[in-house]
């Protein structure tokens, strides 16, 4: 097995990827590390792939996947993810904000401190105020809600054993999620290291605001899914239960007072001209449907499995 796999995603960096990859050569040869790169190129408009190709005739190390469209960071990881032979596996930006220079410290805190995941923290950063102070009440909601004390979910370097990338799936936007997956999925010893960030070289920053509310999104959508995926009628039957109960005691309260009401000769309304009564009805109707949505959604956990599929034009170096 390799010492190293580093995983690289794309998308329209060509000019920062020659300097990228000497600098990552150079870090391993220093170093004594065997390793492998893997650019995922995800489905970049300008020469990042033809640029990819002629780096990979000068350093065999370079392994490389070609999407046929942009798919998004965590397709693009996943994917690396499933093609990494390193014994630890490194993630980082392809625009140079992350530093190779931190892949030893990285290294050494999985190997011999025995972390599962490392998480890269940006302390010192050189984005725009437009970037930081959202990115810094994302991070502040992400640990409350995970319970995982990082400072930067967002990092893009990042270091993991093996069989962590081998043992989760990602998609949409949960990059920023792995730790808390890999927590949810056995894998609970997550470190922190602080990592140099340095200013945009080439190019422009390919995300903009709206990736904040996706990250949310994907939050509950990744907290929902993780904490339920294998037992959904413990979600849906816990508020069945509460839907079709409250309906359920409504009803008896309502069918209560009228007798009561007519045993001692009092003028009583009809249950059905109570407004509390149709309530009552729409309680015991949605503590039915969300029994039966239970029952449906343990049946396709039970005989169903998520799977990715991810169009691909080329590879390079890479067994299919």
């Amino acid at each position: 097995m390799l010492d190293i796999s580093v995983i690289v995603p794309v998308y329209n960096e060509q000019e920062s990827l020659p300097e990228l990859n000497n600098w990552i050569s150079r870090v391993m040869q220093d170093h004594g590390f065997s390793y492998e790169v893997i650019f995922v190129n995800d489905g970049s408009t300008d020469d990042s792939w033809v640029v990819i190709e002629e780096l990979s005739k000068t350093n065999p190390n370079i392994k490389a996947i070609n999407f046929t469209r942009n798919y998004g960071k965590s397709a693009a990881l996943d994917m690396g993810f499933s093609k990494a032979d390193g014994e630890v596996v490194i993630t980082m930006d392809a625009d140079l904000q992350d530093s190779p220079d931190e892949i030893p410290g990285l290294y050494q805190m999985i190997i011999e401190e025995h972390y599962d995941v490392v998480s890269g923290w940006k302390k010192k950063r050189f984005d725009p105020i437009s970037k930081t102070i959202p990115s810094k009440f994302f991070n502040g909601v992400t640990r409350r809600i995970s319970g995982i004390k990082l400072h930067d979910f967002n990092c893009g370097l990042k270091a993991y054993k093996n069989k962590v990338v081998k043992n989760i799936h990602i998609y949409g936007e949960m990059h920023r999620y792995i730790p808390l997956i890999a927590k949810w999925n056995g894998f609970s010893k997550i470190g922190e290291k602080v990592v140099e960030h340095r200013a945009r070289k080439y190019g422009v920053t390919k995300f903009g605001l709206e990736r904040f509310l996706n990250g949310f999104l994907d939050l509950i959508s990744v907290s929902f899914v993780n904490r339920y995926k294998k037992k959904p009628m413990h979600f849906f039957g816990t508020l069945g239960t509460i839907s079709f109960t409250s309906g359920f005691l409504i009803t008896i309260w309502l069918i209560f007072q009228k007798i009561y009401g007519l045993y001692n000769g009092n003028k009583v309304r009809e249950i059905t001209d109570q407004p509390l009564f149709f309530l009552a009805l729409v309680a015991l109707i949605v503590g039915v449907q969300l029994f039966l949505t239970g029952f449906l959604a343990e049946m396709m956990t039970s005989n169903n499995a998520r799977k990715a599929d991810y169009n691909i034009s080329e590879m390079i170096n890479i067994d299919k």
